[in-house]
């Protein structure tokens, strides 16, 4: 990078000087040098303003550029202008056909964008800005056009020839190729296109709509792997069939295809009808696959088909709307997971996500709205915020509206805009209209970063028979903005009856209060004792009349806004929520209060006795011998909170102090529940067939979940019982559990195992991913030579994301080690920042991001981030390293 990157602003957006009415590429794929002939035909946009007849069409660094012409004439230099990496054709007529010709060298392109290659296949990767790798192009998401692909290569090497569409035509060509057209009859941005060229097998099925069509489906993947197609395919039919029923959305085309590919710098690509993903959220198997796994493939194939609709038939204008596909189809996807899961479970695992890494990214250099107002790359912008909080946001409206106004604006968005590229404002629009709710002081959410504080006090008038709450808001400052208006946060609550103060039980206690509710207050429905408190204003208060008895509040029930919650719960109070209390999410909060409580108690050198106080004990044992929870849910429910999240809830960061405060409190809890934990762990085990039903799942992850209380222990009993485990080899689920437990004991059997599991798996790219994860994560001191040595294996690949992500991301994941008191970890990152910026840079600009946050550290750790972040900006980096390093050093 020679000079600082150019930001680009929302306020600056214009519509497209001109219309691409029709694409056809005609792509000749080659192992040396493949040739892309691109023919437009263009107009001029009649809704632009621009004065000038000149068509600037967006070109990359790959592309040499053979000829261009003009309605067959081909361009003199006068009128043909290289302007950086684009290219401007002067004095163009109202209506043209441009035809360029351009070499590129896929096999060479590191970055994976645009086209590419990935062990024996051509593939490619379009979002963001990727199609300008491939040719020149008005690449841009309003950039709408009709695609019709050409493909010819060797038949022997690349017998499978794919594109977005139908096949249209294939054949025989002199020299041993062949050939293939595809055509996509629905106007799409260069961002969607899709192309692959390999040696593949088929993995076939098909979907009966809802009005009769037969759809074909196929999952494209190396022979090796076909044996772990049957859980996408499925998945596919169960997402085609929801969408049908909960969102009307039928599939458009008669053939929609996955092809599964090794390298690839996402999780997977929505293309029009040939969604490419990214092998990890595809193949499974349960030998190879634990259940973890099993759930994300089986929401990111869920995600990417919803894309259809959300995000293909409706597509974002500019990429500031980015979270207008993609916070939407995540809320589409987590819904999609909740009802083939469990609902609870899947609250609880996307709320502890954003508590982690969403709040760190809303409270650091790179916070930002869920609709940005600039960026320097745009890759950056794929981001916790735009999808998780993005999601969050959607779901406060679907709050808001109820589910049957978010269907009729959902119904009424897709109708008005229908093969359209729109903005968050459109979409917001079409609830109100829908729905008839104002959503003005909602539009907040998306033009303002940071997480809102909500403040709420109660006091109780016996006398009046009057319950009175108090709430205010606060957000504190971040970088686009010092101060924030108010938030519209809407806060589903309860009032629960609770113990008064004569007697230790009653009956009704528990239970939702009956409610004339307020203004400002609208019932879940007509006669539901839960409703949402619609926060709009700095303070407001809202006071309930006809209250018998004082309540305990449940608040904030299935964290139904993205906010922090502040009220002075008693422990007496959360005791009774996490027994009572009919909303899962909140059973689960009062617990993780009362556990966070504990931690923070012995950081603050409280003794472990009194911090883990006996009651706190009674109810984990009784949850860990109730057999009538789904046992999915206690597993969440007797978790500790994890060291990130702790990490969150400090000032000023101790990573040791938290690090080993949480250690001990977990080690005293499996000395005071041993015979408990162990109960649990036989209760669980199951010695029949592999079964993937819900309460099967639920077994196996509650059973790991005592495995690694009890061998916290560090005795031979409890390594044995590892070992057995191991062993067994019942399924991947157990055997990484195993595997994870014998590490975290650091016993040489741990080392033996893990020997025996690489040569076992030595030949499943998955697997070997999840053995370098096992080992770079391991959270405990002095094992940054350990990961290095992982970088020397030979099954590692630096120009793999997967393999970087595995043993680069979870070493970062080891916080005890990644923020080692004399820096190493900081200065291990930044070298193989340095290396990867120059191989991958959005990779790269990746492992940037947790550096960013150094003045939340301690004075010594912030000197040692600062030094590091420094070395990386003096290599002169990409713009993606570039924007993340130099927010994070003027923050």
């Amino acid at each position: 990078m020679s000079e600082q990157p150019q930001v680009i602003y929302l306020k600056d957006y214009q519509v497209p000087s001109h219309i691409i009415d029709s694409t056809f590429l005609d792509v000749h794929i080659d192992d040396q040098n493949t040739r892309v002939i691109c023919t437009l035909q263009v107009r001029k946009n009649p809704l632009s303003q621009a004065q000038s007849h000149d068509l600037l069409l967006h070109g990359g660094t790959l592309l040499q550029l053979e000829k261009a012409c003009l309605d067959g004439v081909e361009m003199t230099p006068a009128r043909l202008i290289k302007q950086g990496t684009n290219l401007l054709l002067k004095d163009c007529p109202e209506q043209f056909e441009v035809k360029t010709e351009c070499l590129i060298e896929p096999q060479n392109n590191t970055t994976l964008e645009g086209l590419y290659k990935s062990g024996g296949m051509f593939c490619t990767q379009c979002e963001a800005e990727g199609f300008r790798n491939i040719t020149y192009y008005m690449d841009r998401p309003d950039a709408m056009s009709v695609f019709t692909t050409r493909i010819s290569a060797d038949k022997t090497k690349y017998p499978v020839l794919l594109a977005n569409g139908n096949p249209i035509e294939q054949g025989e060509q002199a020299g041993g190729c062949h050939y293939a057209v595809w055509h996509d009859p629905f106007p799409k941005p260069a961002y969607l296109f899709a192309l692959v060229a390999g040696d593949l097998v088929r993995y076939g099925d098909s979907f009966t709509t809802s009005s009769g069509r037969e759809v074909t489906l196929h999952i494209f993947v190396e022979a090796h792997n076909s044996h772990k197609c049957a859980h996408a395919m499925e998945s596919l039919k169960r997402s085609m069939k929801w969408d049908e029923d909960v969102y009307g959305r039928e599939y458009d085309l008669d053939l929609f295809m996955i092809v599964a590919v090794d390298d690839f710098n996402m999780g997977a690509m929505e293309n029009k009808g040939l969604n490419i993903f990214n092998s990890d959220c595809v193949l499974a198997d349960p030998n190879t696959s634990t259940d973890a796994q099993f759930e994300r493939i089986e929401g990111i194939v869920g995600h990417e088909y919803f894309h259809n609709w959300s995000g293909n038939r409706v597509t974002c204008r500019d990429w500031f709307q980015l979270s207008l596909k993609e916070g939407f189809t995540v809320f589409r996807d987590a819904q999609y997971t909740a009802d083939m899961y469990s609902p609870t479970v899947k609250r609880i695992d996307d709320v502890s996500l954003l508590r982690t890494a969403q709040f760190a990214e809303d409270s650091g250099p790179m916070a930002h709205p869920i609709r940005p107002e600039s960026y320097m790359e745009i890759n950056n912008f794929y981001s916790v915020t735009v999808y998780e909080k993005g999601a969050e946001v959607v779901g406060m409206i679907h709050t808001l509206l109820g589910a049957d106004l978010f269907r009729k604006g959902s119904d009424l968005y897709f109708h008005r805009h229908d093969g359209q590229a729109v903005t968050t404002e459109d979409f917001v629009v079409a609830m109100e209209d829908a729905s008839g709710v104002d959503l003005t002081r909602f539009r907040n959410w998306y033009s303002q970063a940071g997480t809102p504080t909500i403040n709420v006090r109660d006091e109780y008038d016996a006398t009046q028979q009057e319950y009175r709450l108090y709430v205010s808001q606060s957000t504190p400052a971040t970088p686009e903005s010092d101060t924030k208006l108010p938030f519209h946060i809407p806060v589903r609550m309860a009032l629960l009856q609770g113990l008064d103060n004569n007697a230790s039980a009653r009956q009704g206690v528990g239970n939702s209060m009956a409610v004339s509710w307020p203004e400002q207050v609208s019932a879940i429905a007509a006669d539901s004792n839960e409703a949402v408190l619609s926060i709009t204003e700095a303070q407001q208060t809202f006071v309930f009349t006809g209250i018998a008895a004082r309540p305990v509040p449940s608040l904030l029930r299935g964290f139904s806004a993205p906010v922090k919650l502040d009220y002075p719960y008693s422990n007496q109070q959360l005791m009774f929520l996490a027994q009572h209390d009919s909303d899962g999410f909140n059973r689960w909060e009062a617990v993780q209060r009362l556990l966070l409580q504990a931690l923070q108690a012995v950081m603050n050198e409280e003794t472990i006795g009194d911090a883990v106080a006996q009651p706190l004990l009674d109810l984990l044992s009784d949850l860990l011998r109730n057999e009538q929870l789904d046992p999915a849910m206690v597993a969440r429910l007797v978790l500790l909170p994890s060291e990130a999240y702790l990490a969150e809830m400090q000032t000023e960061i101790d990573v040791e102090l938290i690090h080993i405060c949480r250690e001990s409190v977990r080690c005293y809890i499996a000395q005071s529940l041993q015979s408990e934990l162990e109960g649990c762990y036989a209760r669980c085990q199951d010695d029949g067939p592999f079964s993937q039903s819900g309460v099967a799942i639920g077994h196996r992850a509650l059973k790991n979940v005592c495995l690694m209380y009890l061998t916290t222990l560090e005795d031979e009993a409890h390594l044995a019982l590892a070992q057995r485990q191991y062993e067994k080899q019942a399924n991947m689920t157990d055997v990484s559990a195993a595997l994870q437990a014998m590490i975290a004991m650091d016993d040489d059997a741990a080392a033996i195992a893990l020997e025996n599991f690489y040569s076992h798996w030595h030949q499943d790219a998955q697997v070997v991913d999840q053995w370098f994860a096992l080992q770079s994560s391991a959270n405990q001191a002095g094992r940054l030579e350990y990961v290095k040595e992982l970088l020397r294996h030979s099954a590692f690949d630096i120009k793999n994301p997967n393999k970087v992500r595995s043993v680069l991301g979870g070493f970062i994941r080891s916080a005890i080690n990644f923020h080692a008191a004399d820096g190493s970890g900081y200065a291990f990152i930044a070298e193989q920042v340095i290396l990867l910026n120059s191989i991958n840079p959005m990779i790269a600009a990746g492992l940037c991001k947790p550096l960013g946050r150094f003045k939340k550290h301690t004075p010594e750790r912030q000197v040692l981030i600062r030094e590091q972040l420094q070395r990386i900006i003096d290599t002169n980096p990409s713009k993606d390293v570039y924007e993340v390093v130099s927010k994070a050093l003027v923050q």
